[in-house]
């Protein structure tokens, strides 16, 4: 895995790590939770908590310092995202945190959201 990290923090690989995510979602090889025009959600393929989900904009992005407040409609998916996924899977009553990384803490090149809990969801 972590090669793979290595191979997407080159320019080549962002540029085909975001392609992927624009335009061909469908071929990354994730168990999918939600998808917008504008993020995916899926599930953690090597999770660190019981329920972990990434959630990734489809857009180029590489932290969470780069994202233009502009970008509304974003903003407005992973909100309704996060909210419609802790219903779901009734976090609120688990505990749940939303996490972003950045800097050196961030070691995946490209802006996304941890939304995880130490417990395990009933749905």
């Amino acid at each position: 895995m972590k090669s793979l990290y290595v191979l997407l923090a080159t320019p080549l690989g962002r540029r085909f790590w975001c392609w992927m995510i624009q335009k061909m979602p469908f071929a990354l090889p994730v168990d999918r939770l939600r998808e917008t025009p504008t993020l995916l959600a899926f599930r953690h393929p090597k999770p660190a908590y019981a329920f972990h989900v990434i959630l990734v904009p489809r857009q180029d992005v590489a932290s969470l310092a780069n994202l233009d407040p502009q970008q509304t409609q974003f903003l407005t998916d992973l909100f309704s995202t996060v909210q419609s996924l802790v219903n779901e899977y009734d976090l609120q009553a688990i505990g749940y945190r939303l996490v972003v990384n950045g800097g050196p803490f961030q070691e995946f090149p490209h802006l996304h959201f941890h939304l995880i809990s130490d417990k395990t969801p009933n749905a």
